[in-house]
């Protein structure tokens, strides 16, 4: 994995995760790597891994069983809201980008209306 100098390695592992829980990659209920074997494959220090868990578990997306490992949550409510969070970001980013290029709402729906039907067609 290549990373970003402008955001913080952990912050960026985290978005990984969650991306990966968001798109079905992981489900609930799944192990996670433990720390040593995903610092490893990552090429970061273990205590970056470590950080990473901790952020998740507070943000409810993980749980930590002592000597058993970091699972995936299973509540599907909690993996519902990630996906749409995540979901109301990208569209956030999208609609200031096209703005930011001088489109108005209405020209922003045409756009995407055609993208739209031309993925339909093929």
């Amino acid at each position: 994995m290549n990373f970003d100098d402008n955001l913080p390695i952990y912050i960026q592992i985290m978005n990984l995760i969650k991306s990966d829980i968001a798109s079905g990659e992981i489900n609930g209920g799944d192990k996670l790597p433990s720390v040593r074997e995903y610092s490893k494959e990552l090429k970061v220090n273990p205590n970056t891994i470590q950080r990473t868990y901790q952020e998740l578990e507070r943000e409810g997306l993980v749980f930590t069983q002592r000597g058993m490992g970091t699972f995936v949550t299973e509540d599907m409510e909690i993996i519902k809201k990630l996906k749409t969070d995540m979901a109301s970001e990208i569209i956030y980013n999208f609609l200031e980008e096209m703005r930011g290029l001088g489109f108005n709402t209405d020209e922003i729906i045409n756009i995407l209306s055609q993208w739209i039907e031309k993925e339909e067609r093929e």
